[in-house]
This record gives structure tokens, C-alpha cells and sequence, in this order.
């Protein structure tokens, strides 16, 4: 965050000052994609308020239903801040209005970027052990594997941001630089590191479902989980890379640079947002030309399922072939 930018972006005051069509085209720009970004994060708040209330007092919790849950809690978070900054940039195209930001906004959407990384990467590779030593996983993994994790990560990415902000001066005035530059290296390293381990560990699941000697039979959360993290390497990812790049090495916006702000700024409410939409399209997959009454709660069920496809169709009642993974592993 640098002195040439004003207002989180909605205005641009170029290095040279004299390059007016930059700005112009950036407000312009800013519009459309704040608007666009409000409308997809308003839908977005929606799914994953169906998903947390659905995991969260309607469904049985299992390993990966916890991390599911707690993701849709730092999407619903992620969203919330993009709807304040989106409210926040519309009242600058209305200068008699007064209006500020508070101080901890830009540590919440820090925060709540990383955690929703950090459990997508813990998903992925929970979901890769269990595939590559499945019995080793059911044996000695300890009950509460799920809950301890998600605490830890909601732990250490509030850490973070909280140092973050009061290093760079985001909750309290002043700052320090050497502690801000100290704690962007550290958030960056920590950021590369869910990245690979995210990276490798869908590369090692879809190697193992589609190459090898043993491969395993596709099932529902498999699709579920590699959607996820391919919708995430697709519009979330470049969000974080935006700023890394940009803010933080180059340290400003130029006419190059403000064409991939607008459009990672839009991708990171798609990222969040499709998740819901992900799990309910996985979950109600080829069940369209079935008849009975397909219940939200059923079709999240379905998304979540471990149980191959054809066993879903062994004449079972659709309560016994529901079977998710780790449902004996309750967190």
C-alpha cells in the first residue's frame, strides 16, 4: 500500500502527475468491477451461509466436512470485506457524502485470505493421505485431527494479520518498515509454501486417479476437492499474486498494472463465491432425472460422498449409500 494509491484504488495519482486518461480509465474501470464484484459477493454470501448453516446444525460433522465448514466461514468473511471495500469505493463518486474505512479492514481481508487458503490446502492434503496410505489414515489418525487443524490455522492466520497490520500501520498509526518488510517476507513465505503444498498435493491425487497400477475409482469428494483447488488456482490465485508483485515490489499502479487489478479483484470474489456452487452442482450430478424432492441438504450430502458411483446406485436407500468420508473420525 503506497502513497501513490488513494482510497484502496478508486483514485490513481500517476508518478509523472500528468497522465489524466489513466485515471479516468481506472475510475471507470473500478466501477464496473466493483459493481460486478459486489453482485457476484452478494450471491457468494448466500451459498456459503446455506453451506454453514447446513454443516453446522443440520448435518453430521466428519473430517472433511469440519474443513469444508470452517472454509465457507473465511469465504463468508472474504466476502463481507469485499462488500465493505465495494460500498467503500462507490461513496468516492459521491464526494458530499462523508464516509471512512475502519483501521482493522485491511488486516480482516488479509486474514481472511489466508485462512481460506490455509484450509483449502489442509483439505487437499488430508484428501491426499488418504488416498496414497488409506490404511495408515483410518488407523492412526487421531479423532480430532479436523478441529485441532482448523483451530491452529484460524490461530496462525490471525496472528499474522494482527503483526501484519501493526507493523505496517494498518491498526495504529505510525508503523515500523523493517517489521512491516520482516513481516510481508514472512506472510509471502508462509503464502509460497500453502501454494506447493496445495500444488502438490492435487498433482499426487490426480496422478493417483488417472495414472498407475492401482488407480482408485473416482468418487463425488474427489471431484469435489480437485474443483475446488482448480477454481482457486484459476481466481483466487491471482489476487494474492497481484500484490505481491505489484504492491509489494514494485510498490505501484500503472497503466499495466491496472488492468490486472480490476480483473483479480473480480476473480477473488468468483473464487469465493463458487465454492457453494461447486459443492450443490457435484452433489446433484446425474441426479436431475430422478424423481422425489432433491433437499439442499441432500444434495451437500452427495457433494461430500466417498463411496464410488456405482455403489450409489446399488438399490440402497440414498440414506445408507451416503456414506462421507472419515464418518467414524467425528470432530
Amino acid at each position: 500500500m503506497n502513497a501513490t494509491v488513494t482510497a484502496w484504488g478508486t483514485a490513481v495519482t500517476p508518478m509523472n502527475g500528468s497522465d489524466e486518461t489513466i485515471i479516468q480509465a481506472f475510475r471507470m474501470g473500478a466501477l464496473i468491477s466493483t459493481l460486478l464484484a459486489a453482485i457476484i459477493a452478494l450471491v457468494g454470501l448466500a451459498g456459503n451461509a446455506v453451506v454453514l448453516w447446513l454443516l453446522g446444525f443440520r448435518m453430521q460433522r466428519t473430517a472433511f466436512s469440519v474443513y469444508i465448514l470452517n472454509l465457507a466461514g473465511a469465504d463468508f468473511l472474504y466476502l463481507c470485506c469485499q462488500i465493505m471495500y465495494s460500498l467503500y469505493i462507490l461513496m468516492d463518486y459521491f464526494p458530499s457524502i462523508p464516509y471512512s474505512i475502519p483501521s482493522f479492514f485491511i488486516p480482516v481481508f488479509i486474514f481472511a485470505y489466508i485462512t481460506s487458503l490455509s484450509f483449502l490446502s489442509a483439505i487437499s492434503t488430508e484428501r491426499c493421505l488418504s488416498v496414497l496410505w488409506p490404511i495408515w489414515y483410518r488407523c492412526h489418525r487421531p479423532r480430532h485431527t479436523s478441529a485441532v487443524m482448523c483451530a491452529l490455522l484460524w490461530a496462525l492466520s490471525l496472528l499474522l494479520s494482527i503483526l501484519e497490520g501493526e507493523s505496517c500501520g494498518f491498526l495504529f498509526s505510525g508503523g515500523h518498515q523493517v517489521w512491516c518488510q520482516v513481516l510481508d517476507l514472512i506472510t509471502t513465505v508462509w503464502l509460497i509454501f500453502l501454494f506447493v503444498l496445495l500444488s502438490g498435493s492435487s498433482l499426487a491425487l490426480v496422478t493417483r486417479l488417472l495414472c498407475g497400477s492401482q488407480r482408485v475409482q473416482p468418487t463425488r469428494l474427489y471431484v469435489t476437492v480437485l474443483l475446488t483447488v482448480l477454481v482457486f488456482l484459476l481466481c483466487g490465485l491471482p489476487w494474492g499474486t497481484y500484490w505481491f508483485f505489484i504492491c509489494w515490489i514494485n510498490s505501484g499502479l500503472d497503466e499495466f498494472s491496472i488492468p490486472l487489478y480490476l480483473v483479480a479483484h473480480v476473480l477473488s470474489c468468483v473464487n469465493s463465491c463458487a465454492n457453494p456452487i461447486i459443492y450443490f452442482f457435484v452433489g446433484s450430478f446425474r441426479q436431475r432425472w430422478r424423481k422425489g424432492r432433491q433437499t439442499l441438504k441432500l444434495v451437500l450430502q452427495r457433494a461430500l460422498q466417498d463411496t464410488p458411483e456405482g455403489d450409489e446406485h446399488g438399490g440402497r436407500p440414498p440414506q445408507e449409500t451416503l456414506e462421507m468420508s472419515g464418518s467414524t473420525l467425528l470432530s
